[in-house]
């Protein structure tokens, strides 16, 4: 049996405390409180209108404190598992990967970052640079995270959003300060034995006075490569990052609350990967591989996050929100050489080869948003309008020793109006119809040959209805359709026999949902719950925009065609001492004009989770299976046409759970986590991965918060 178990000293100490604690303090454990929800019944907060998610009519996941303690997350993406029709696509690392929603999203496809929509606390998060990922946090500093899918919620958040959303939200001082309480004290150590990848955070909460309350938390993550199931290091995979997030909240009087927060995400490497998004070992050419062909760097990534948000909720017609952010990803690469240490050569002409030179990458966006919620309500039905105004500034940077043809410098200014309203007639029929438009001014840097400044619209529309058929049964459906605007590296790429690409049309994105709930309370016994959500969808997109061949004399055209379409299956089942989670996907991703299957389609997937809890000792246990298919996709070459076909075995990964958490004592205010992944050591690769899936890892997470 290949054990992972390589502790440095701090490793080992903390798994025999935790040992200790756990053989000592079980005669001691008193119940422990655990969510007795499902996660269909959780709170949706990004749709509109508060409500439930069994209750939303769209697609919509939430995950919550608990599903991002019991995963015990390396990086973001992970914290996704059980999700369905959302994962992450790239590479299983902190700087490699992008969200994938329903078959839409890559890392090493131009522009397909825009196509999904990223917010951590309302702020828009967005980073697209050749060979790198393209959102960079921690998830410690997360409590809840919110995943739309489909294009339904582009007239919230804004056109481009064809795939989907997804929303982060930091911790709250509030999470951790009990009630009549000034201040609260968390600390956390955490340990994986593959690439034993270790976590320490300190979280400090106080409420000096009432309706004042502030948290600092601070975070550091370290690993070293991991290995696959076949015992293979996963070269390129170790990092390290540090974290912190700032915040206040203020309630100025008993309707209008006051948000500030700063938060901080780095990672200073030197001699790291050029490429993140694929293993340094895995082969690129005949006897030739990734980190023989980029070789080394030494990079700095900093992304910094400046939130002020007040709002009014005083019911009526006046609740308005507003929003003023800026978010600054920052990426710093020098001294590129190759394996041997030999220097890598810079053009001073655009070329491909400049992706060695020493540049500074960056992303800048300020944001304006206010917006207003008016309760029009009358006898026998309620009308929630909520209208507002976004405006963003977004500075693309690449200050390069050479031209970066490939990552245009340039500015993009969009101004959105956007409308949505909330109909609920009687108990049984809700409509939700919902319209936006973007106007958008894009310009290029001074660096871009012929470059002009390109003005254009986009909108989004949509309508969306649920109908209670029964007390326990639902059904719902929607219609959207948005467009989204070409990206400044759409638009601005060039090379030295290519120019910009300033006729760009936009990309139609037109989809339709169907499906049904159910929810059933007191199923065989008194205080059991079953809920299930179905859905079933199709997105045609028109004028896909992608790479041209080498002959063309621009780099992008819109010569494309796609439809996704796929089915959904969330359910889950809670009882006092035993539960059940499903969370199932399907999805089709095919290219109309030529018919094979892209190469963003994911694979069909089943995630399991069977548990139960012995509430008396503070202990929730548990296993989960991912069962996932075999599955061929293509890809198509722009220069000579050829489609070509790759094929990926079908895998299954089997994870074990405990988590306890004693309420009394001496050892209250514990958290201890324990789990075992890939529990049989799969040697695996997901088709949406660029490596080998992680072998046997064996976590633990001991977290103590102390309260006043």
């Amino acid at each position: 049996m290949k054990m992972r178990m390589r502790p440095r000293g701090l490793g080992l100490t903390c798994l025999l405390m935790t040992t200790a604690i756990l053989s000592a303090g079980a005669a001691h454990a008193q119940q422990a409180e655990f969510d007795g929800s499902t996660f269909l019944g959780r709170l949706i907060f990004g749709a509109g209108q508060q409500k439930v998610a069994i209750d939303t009519p769209q697609a919509v996941s939430v995950l919550d404190q608990d599903d991002i303690d019991r995963e015990q997350a390396a990086n973001v993406g992970q914290i996704l598992r059980n999700v369905p029709g959302a994962q992450t696509a790239g590479a299983d690392r902190p700087l490699g990967f992008a969200f994938n929603i329903r078959g839409i999203g890559a890392t090493e496809q131009s522009a397909s970052e825009a196509r999904i929509i990223v917010n951590v606390d309302g702020v828009p998060k967005f980073y697209e640079q050749y060979r790198l990922g393209s959102f960079f946090s921690d998830p410690e500093l997360y409590r809840r995270v919110e995943v739309l899918r489909g294009p339904g919620s582009a007239t919230l958040y804004g056109s481009g959003a064809v795939g989907g959303v997804v929303n982060f939200e930091t911790k709250d001082a509030g999470d951790f300060i009990p009630a009549g309480g000034s201040g609260a004290l968390r600390l956390k150590y955490g340990y994986d034995s593959n690439g034993n990848g270790q976590l320490g955070s300190l979280i400090y909460a106080a409420r000096p006075t009432e309706g004042a309350e502030f948290l600092a938390a601070l975070g550091y993550r370290t690993s070293d490569d991991y290995q696959d199931g076949a015992g293979n290091d996963v070269r390129g995979s170790e990092f390290e990052a540090p974290s912190m997030l700032l915040k206040g909240t203020f309630q100025l009087n008993d309707t209008q609350t006051l948000r500030l927060s700063a938060q901080r995400f780095s990672s200073d490497a030197d001699n790291a990967a050029l490429v993140q998004t694929s293993a340094g070992n895995n082969a690129i050419a005949p006897g030739m591989t990734i980190d023989d062909i980029f070789g080394r760097v030494d990079r700095t990534v900093t992304d910094d996050t400046f939130n002020v948000e007040w709002e009014q909720q005083g019911g009526g017609f006046f609740n308005p929100r507003v929003q003023l952010s800026y978010a600054d990803t920052t990426v710093e690469q020098s001294n590129a050489r190759n394996l041997a240490g030999v220097p890598q050569s810079c053009s001073p002409t655009p070329s491909n080869n400049n992706v060695f030179c020493d540049v500074t990458y960056a992303y800048r966006t300020t944001m304006l948003k206010a917006e207003n919620t008016a309760d029009f309500s009358g006898a026998g039905w309620n009308n929630f309008l909520t209208f507002g105004l976004q405006a963003t500034h977004q500075d693309r940077v690449a200050d390069s020793a050479g031209p970066l043809g490939f990552h245009p410098e340039g500015t993009d200014r969009k101004i959105g109006v956007y409308a949505q309203s909330e109909f609920v007639i009687g108990d049984r029929l809700t409509i939700i119809p919902g319209a936006r438009i973007d106007f958008a001014e894009r310009e290029a840097g001074s660096g871009v040959p012929g470059a002009e400044r390109v003005t254009d619209n986009a909108t989004a529309l949509s309508l969306a209805a649920l109908y209670e058929v029964t007390d326990d049964l639902s059904v719902f459906g929607s219609v959207a359709r948005t467009e989204r605007l070409p990206t400044l590296d759409e638009l601005y790429s060039y090379s030295g026999t290519k120019g910009p690409a300033l006729d760009l049309e936009k990309e139609e994105a037109t989809n339709i949902e169907l499906g049904l709930t159910y929810n059933r309370d007191g199923l065989f016994t008194a205080d059991d719950n079953l809920q299930l959500k179905l859905t079933a969808f199709r997105n045609h997109i028109d004028g896909l925009i992608t790479t041209t061949p080498g002959t063309d004399t621009v780099f992008f055209r819109n010569v494309a065609r796609a439809e996704f379409e796929g089915a959904e299956i969330e359910a889950g089942y809670e009882a006092n001492d035993v539960f059940g989670r499903l969370a199932l996907s399907t999805v089709r991703a095919t290219d109309r004009d030529f018919g094979y299957t892209l190469s963003t389609a994911p694979a069909d997937t089943v995630a399991l989770t069977l548990g139960g809890r012995l509430p008396d000792q503070g202990l929730e246990f548990g296993w989960r299976g991912t069962f996932v298919d075999d599955i061929t996709t293509s890809s198509r070459s722009t220069n000579t046409g050829v489609i070509t076909s790759t094929s990926y075995d079908a895998y299954t990964t089997q994870d074990v759970f405990v988590t306890w958490r004693p309420q009394t004592g001496a050892l209250d205010g514990f958290d201890v986590q324990l789990a075992v992944e890939n529990l049989f050591d799969t040697d695996y690769r997901n088709n949406l991965s660029s490596d080998q899936g992680r072998g046997r890892t064996f976590k633990v997470a001991l977290a103590r918060t102390f309260s006043w």
